[in-house]
């Protein structure tokens, strides 16, 4: 039963929970015992919520008490360590925080308590959630359930290690580049990055500047995304980003009165993918027009204009920086080698900077006219399957190329704010998971959870997990 339990989706567990087929107690249990027996090995879980079975109990009591619960109700949640959690350390991955304990919940914390999850722990990043794989000096360095010599991705590479590994079900994250979407991909669970500012940033490191931020979920299954989005959108009255009217599109959606318009691209300027990588691809892109999609081939010429990766390091060097700077100063002797680089970045003149923005415009236009035509694109998250341990540079299809590449088909829609979802139907020849990203026009989250939900459907790899 307890193997059932650890790789049940949350909206399964919250159904066991409800009919009385399990309880609180026993739910959470096994989730912890998981945790006791794999996270050793992995080191995705950095803090283990003390009360968390004090607070299945009290779950199970209200339930047999006949008291109205939410839809999470006694489903045992992990948060990234980047998330205020009131009375649980949020140390942001780095010794500068060392003890931090906040008083409040960070506003999607509180959101998915409030449906009645429980918290049981929070996941490991790289320090200030600002680099590709989850190490700093802090916590630790986590492995990939799939293979212990990979990383999970960075920076919510704790959190996709723990839903991979059965620690947990149903977590909380967050993306300025690729952090939600590539460690998704790297471990195979399904992630979200809904339209920027439909969920608040409020009470999540860094605080400013928060343009390219974005928060999502992460989970084992389209449904489990769909419910945590549909708690999580909405406005909070403190973060300005975040306005849009919390009944605005959150949910499923049904299919549209005609066939569904999908274009698919694995390069289009966005610099080269794995030929694996790029298989996937097309094996989805097929597989829906195979169920009656619109399909086509595709290139988006504003990409092949403005590289979205050279703008968003033009400008985060200049954002990002002097927020950067000012937590670290006094503190450079405990700081990360990666938080140390993005101190060195040389810093991105004036003028370079308004051209990067008139760039982002161009690339929103791009965007634009792409999502006029077609209802979704389908891309790669990552251009490599997971990759070994400190990255530097590296070779795809013939290429040499730094290691943030990995990042360059992610990048485009934190600069535009477009949503996007990661999830896996492939995998690669040494048996790694390989993930496809589905984006669509701003506020169009419906339509790439529907279409997730079918490419879930016809998914080759669905239901697998890694041997730990």
């Amino acid at each position: 039963m307890a193997d059932e339990l650890i790789y049940a989706d949350a909206s399964k567990l919250a159904e066991l929970i409800r009919i009385g087929k399990v309880s609180c107690v026993e739910v959470v249990q096994a989730h912890l015992d998981r945790i006791e027996a794999v996270n050793p090995r992995l080191n995705a879980i950095v803090t283990l919520v003390d009360g968390a079975l004090e607070a299945a109990k009290a779950a199970d009591d209200k339930l047999a008490a006949g008291a109205e619960v939410g839809p999470l109700h006694g489903v045992p949640i992990t948060v990234k360590d980047s998330f205020d959690t009131a009375g649980v350390l949020t140390q942001r991955g780095s010794p500068i925080f060392a003890g931090r304990v906040p008083d409040t919940d960070a506003t999607a914390v509180a959101r998915i308590k409030g449906a009645g999850a429980i918290l049981i722990a929070k996941t490991n990043l790289p320090e200030f959630s600002y680099w590709i794989e989850s190490d700093n000096l802090l916590t630790g360095r986590t492995n990939n359930p799939w293979d212990l010599n990979r990383s999970p991705g960075g920076s919510s590479g704790g959190e996709s290690a723990s839903i991979a590994a059965g620690m947990s079900p149903l977590g909380l994250a967050s993306d300025l580049s690729i952090s939600v979407r590539g460690p998704a991909a790297d471990t195979g669970v399904v992630s979200f990055k809904p339209t920027h500012g439909r969920i608040p940033m409020t009470g999540i490191w860094p605080r400013e500047p928060r343009r390219n931020w974005h928060v999502g979920p992460m989970a084992r299954s389209i449904r489990d995304i769909a419910l945590a989005y549909k708690l999580l959108a909405g406005p909070d009255g403190a973060d300005g980003f975040s306005t849009t009217p919390p009944e605005f599109d959150t949910g499923l959606g049904s299919a549209p009165n005609r066939a569904l318009r999908v274009g698919w691209l694995v390069d289009s300027g966005l610099g080269p993918t794995d030929p694996e990588v790029a298989a996937t691809v097309r094996a989805a892109a097929e597989a829906l027009q195979t169920a009656g999609a619109q399909v086509d081939a595709v290139s988006i010429p504003a990409f092949e204009r403005d590289n979205p990766l050279e703008l968003w390091t033009k400008l985060s060097t200049m954002e990002v920086k002097p927020a950067f700077n000012q937590v670290t100063a006094g503190h450079e002797d405990q700081m990360f080698t990666y938080s140390k680089f993005v101190q060195g970045i040389p810093d991105t003149s004036i003028e370079d900077f308004v051209l990067a923005e008139q760039a982002v415009e161009r690339l929103r236009d791009g965007m634009a006219e792409c999502f006029h035509k077609y209802d979704v694109l389908l891309l790669p998250v990552t251009t490599i399957p997971a990759h070994k341990h400190q990255l530097g540079d590296f070779t795809v299809d013939g290429r040499t190329m730094g290691a943030f590449h990995v990042s360059s088909t992610t990048v485009p829609f934190n600069l535009t704010g477009h949503p996007a979802l990661s999830m896996r139907f492939g995998t690669s020849s040494d048996g790694m998971p390989i993930a496809v990203q589905v984006a669509a026009n701003l506020h169009a989250e419906s339509t790439i959870l529907h279409t997730a939900a079918l490419l879930e459907t016809l998914s080759p790899v669905r239901d697998q997990h890694p041997a730990l």
